[in-house]
Parts: structure tokens; C-alpha cells; sequence
């Protein structure tokens, strides 16, 4: 029987660097596509709220794998044929700007009403009260569950075996096919996916619990 050696271990800890870098990508993908939708949520315009409540219902209601497959094979039929890396980073940026953005809103919503009263007073207008007011504090409040959504992101890179980009599960199933050791194989897959989280949930709790503190 064929043992999980060194080349092994590699290949996979390779894999885990792709998985690195598309959660990068649909996190600062997501990040960009976001902050628009959380401030299309709260807007005084009732047509941008309902856009960005219907795109959020959306992307929500539906499995992330079916958002794979329309960006790849969908897209594809369509004659817009995307590699796997950009099609993944399609389909997770969209799936993380609708989960970010209703974070996002609700750490907007979350800042005291009397600091919106209170920059009306100074005569300040809509941008300005975002820029100087209301998205200073809303940020120090959406850090612990953005850094702890992270979390998601990089779980769910797993999903993209299914359109053929070899992150850190497709990985271990491609060592598992040669070895035929799954249960080994799959324990240091789950490893690196615990190296690769574990310090983001540490990192979420520790900013929440300095975050209430600073209540």
C-alpha cells in the first residue's frame, strides 16, 4: 500500500495556498461589493434599498454551490468561458458582499441615533456624516464579525473542487485516489483547515470581548 509521504504533504500544503488566495480574493472581492450594498440598505431612496434587499435575499436563498455552477458552466454556455480560480472568485465574492453587506448594515444601524442627530446639527451632509461620523464607529463595531464571517469564507473555498480549481479539499481527494489512505488524508486536511481558521475565531472572540469592553 502506498504511503502519504513528503511529496504528499506538499501537494497539499500548495493546495492550501490556492485556498488561501481565493478566500483573499472573495474577501476583498466581497469587501468592495459590499460596503455599497450595506449603504444601498440604509439609504433615504427606497428603490436602492429594495435592489440591495432583493440581491441579498438572493445570494442568500440560494446554495453557494448553484452560484458555482452558474459562474462557470453557466457563463460558459453563455460563450464567457472563466478560468476556475476567477470563476470561484466570481461566486464567492458574490456570496460574501450579500452576507457582508447585512453585517455591514447592521453595524450602521448599530451607531446611537443621538450621533446622526448630532451631525445633522453641525450642517453636515449625507457624505460627510458617513466619512466623519457614522462608518468611523460602524467600523470598530463590524470588526469581530467580519474577521469572524473570514471564517466562512475559507471553509466554504472547499466548494470550488466542484468546477474543477484544486484548493485544499480537492486536494486531499486527489491524494486520497493515489494513497487510498483516507482517513489519514483527511485528518491532515482537516488540520490545515484548523491551522487556517482557528486563529480568525480566536482573533473574532478576542475583538468582540475588546470591543464590548470598550461599551
Amino acid at each position: 500500500m502506498i504511503q502519504l509521504n513528503s511529496n504528499h504533504l506538499l501537494y497539499l500544503v500548495t493546495a492550501a495556498q490556492w485556498t488561501v488566495l481565493l478566500s483573499l480574493i472573495a474577501f476583498a472581492g466581497g469587501a468592495l461589493v459590499g460596503l455599497p450594498i450595506a449603504l444601498m440598505r440604509v439609504s433615504k431612496v427606497a428603490a436602492l434599498r429594495l435592489v440591495a434587499s432583493a440581491y441579498i435575499q438572493l445570494i442568500q436563498g440560494t446554495p453557494l454551490l448553484i452560484v458555482l455552477f452558474l459562474s462557470y458552466f453557466g457563463l460558459g454556455i453563455m460563450g464567457y468561458k472563466l478560468a476556475p480560480l476567477v470563476a470561484a472568485g466570481v461566486a464567492l465574492t458574490l456570496y460574501a458582499a450579500a452576507f457582508l453587506g447585512e453585517i455591514w448594515r447592521g453595524c450602521i444601524e448599530a451607531v446611537p441615533r443621538t450621533q446622526w442627530e448630532a451631525s445633522d446639527c453641525l450642517g453636515l451632509n449625507r457624505f460627510q456624516q458617513y466619512a466623519y461620523v457614522v462608518l468611523p464607529q460602524a467600523m470598530r463595531i463590524a470588526i469581530p464579525p467580519t474577521v469572524g464571517f473570514m471564517v466562512q469564507i475559507v471553509k466554504n473555498t472547499s466548494l470550488a473542487s466542484v468546477i474543477g480549481f484544486v484548493e485544499l479539499a480537492r486536494a486531499g481527494q486527489i491524494v486520497n485516489n493515489s494513497t487510498f489512505e483516507p482517513f489519514v488524508i483527511f485528518v491532515v486536511v482537516g488540520a490545515i483547515y484548523f491551522v487556517l481558521c482557528y486563529p480568525l475565531s480566536l482573533a473574532a472572540r478576542a475583538l468582540e470581548r475588546k470591543t464590548n469592553a470598550g461599551r
